[in-house]
């Protein structure tokens, strides 16, 4: 039959498409494209040299051959189906051809029937090889599905891995900058430490300045009584031995009443230091009865000679204004006067400033200015309020959140740490589980407000 070569050269041309899409089947392909070229050349050589009778007989075996060949061998089993499809007509076409070589008698007799089989096979084929088309274009979509899946897995591995080096140097770099802030940190509590120390210090340096001032008077007294003593004894020596007996006794009178203010200042200048010694060591860590009015008067007085002895051009109006009623409160007395002194050295600082400015910009038209500051106390239901006034610039609206703040300073560099009125805070606040708050006006002045539980 002449469609036979075309079917031939259609099913190689399947083969060779499908070993495109096969690597597994790549050593099929020399072949293929020889037969390929064979079949174009021997269907050439039929047409033109009218070979029909033998070229039959090459292209019956060639297409059976090719069948069983695609059936047998794994690596062709994409087109099982397709072989299927022509498989029907090949046997039929050669079972057809073998009756009329055999017997032209008997190829008569069944020749209708053979010529039905035939349609009916090719109708099976074309039927067969569409569905063989759409079942390799469902394959062919599976495989490009999965190649696709494939593709996505392989870059979802490449970015995984990559995904996972990152991880690891930025957990590196994460692990390093914790090292480094560690680092940080301890360095940075070392110099709190040092700062917090030298803040306790500056307050004990001002604290002993002012003491040192005080202790100076009450020695002075006891020095210059103890003289006019001894000169005394020199003359009642005299008189007795002069026998003026009256003029002896009056001379003792003296004597003992000046024993008596020696005494006294001895006992001052003696509670003078033991003050200081309590102030220069470490808390208590019980609360002690103490009266707020003589503990607000006596650091009050401190800070005054405390900054005079630095400064002796310093002066300032202290005014106080005490409430009697309140007696003694169960505070920690040396933490309080920390608080206290830093509180007034503040207010000290804040009214010399001012001073110095109106100083240098005098105004005929303001009155002139008197640095004042006034410590008063009151009590109010159950709590006991301390107020630190002066009368200096006061604090500027945009940091008076800050002043409470570690490290946070208005003074120029080098004359505060910041540390002062953050330890205050804390003292008031969790130490006596009291409230610290500041009122202030631009121009006016400031008012630390203490308040403590009764």
């Amino acid at each position: 039959m002449l469609a036979e070569p075309f079917i031939i050269f259609f099913l190689l041309r399947s083969v060779k498409r499908m070993l495109h899409n096969d690597a597994s089947a790549d050593s099929w392909d020399r072949p293929i494209t020889f037969l390929l070229y064979a079949t174009v050349i021997l269907f050439t050589a039929e047409i033109i040299f009218h070979l029909d009778f033998i070229t039959r007989w090459i292209w019956h075996a060639a297409l059976i051959g090719i069948i069983c060949m695609a059936l047998l061998k794994q690596e062709f089993y994409s087109l099982r189906t397709l072989m299927y499809a022509i498989l029907p007509f090949a046997i039929l076409s050669f079972i057809s051809d073998f009756f009329k070589f055999v017997s032209e008698r008997q190829y008569n007799i069944i020749d209708n029937y053979l010529q039905a089989a035939v349609v009916f096979s090719i109708i099976w084929m074309v039927a067969m090889i569409l569905v063989s088309n759409k079942q390799r274009k469902a394959l062919k979509g599976e495989r490009e599905k999965t190649q696709q899946q494939e593709e996505q897995k392989r870059w979802m591995e490449i970015r995984k891995e990559e995904l996972e080096k990152t991880v690891a140097e930025r957990t590196s770099e994460l692990r390093q900058q914790k090292e480094q802030v560690e680092s940080t940190l301890e360095e940075l509590k070392a110099t709190q430490a040092q700062l917090i120390q030298s803040e306790k210090m500056a307050s004990l340096g001002e604290l002993t300045a002012g003491i040192a001032h005080e202790i100076q008077n009450p020695l002075n007294f006891v020095n210059n009584f103890s003289e006019v003593n001894s000169e005394l004894i020199l003359e009642l020596k005299n008189e007795i031995n002069n026998g003026n007996l009256d003029d002896a006794k009056e001379i003792a009178n003296n004597i003992a009443e000046n024993e008596e203010k020696i005494v006294f200042h001895g006992k001052r200048a003696d509670a003078i230091v033991k003050g200081m010694l309590q102030h220069s060591r470490n808390s208590s860590s019980t609360k002690e009865l103490t009266d707020i009015n003589a503990l607000a008067d006596e650091y009050l007085r401190l800070a005054y000679h405390g900054l005079r002895a630095k400064d002796k051009s310093f002066n300032a109006t202290m005014k106080t204004d005490f409430d009697e009623s309140i007696g003694k409160i169960d505070i920690f007395p040396q933490d309080m006067g920390r608080v206290i002194l830093n509180l007034i050295t503040n207010a000290f600082y804040a009214v010399t400033e001012k001073k110095k400015r109106v100083d240098e910009n005098p105004s005929a038209s303001l009155p002139a200015y008197e640095p004042t500051v006034l410590i008063c106390t009151k009590k109010l239901n159950q709590m006991v309020e301390i107020r630190v006034s002066d009368n200096g610039d006061g604090i500027s609206q945009n940091v008076v959140d800050k002043i409470f703040q570690p490290f946070f300073t208005t003074k120029p560099t080098g004359q505060g740490t910041g540390l002062g009125l953050s330890m205050s805070y804390e003292i008031v606040t969790k130490g006596h589980n009291g409230e610290l708050h500041v009122e202030t006006k631009a121009g006016l002045g400031s008012t630390f407000i203490i308040k403590l539980p009764v």
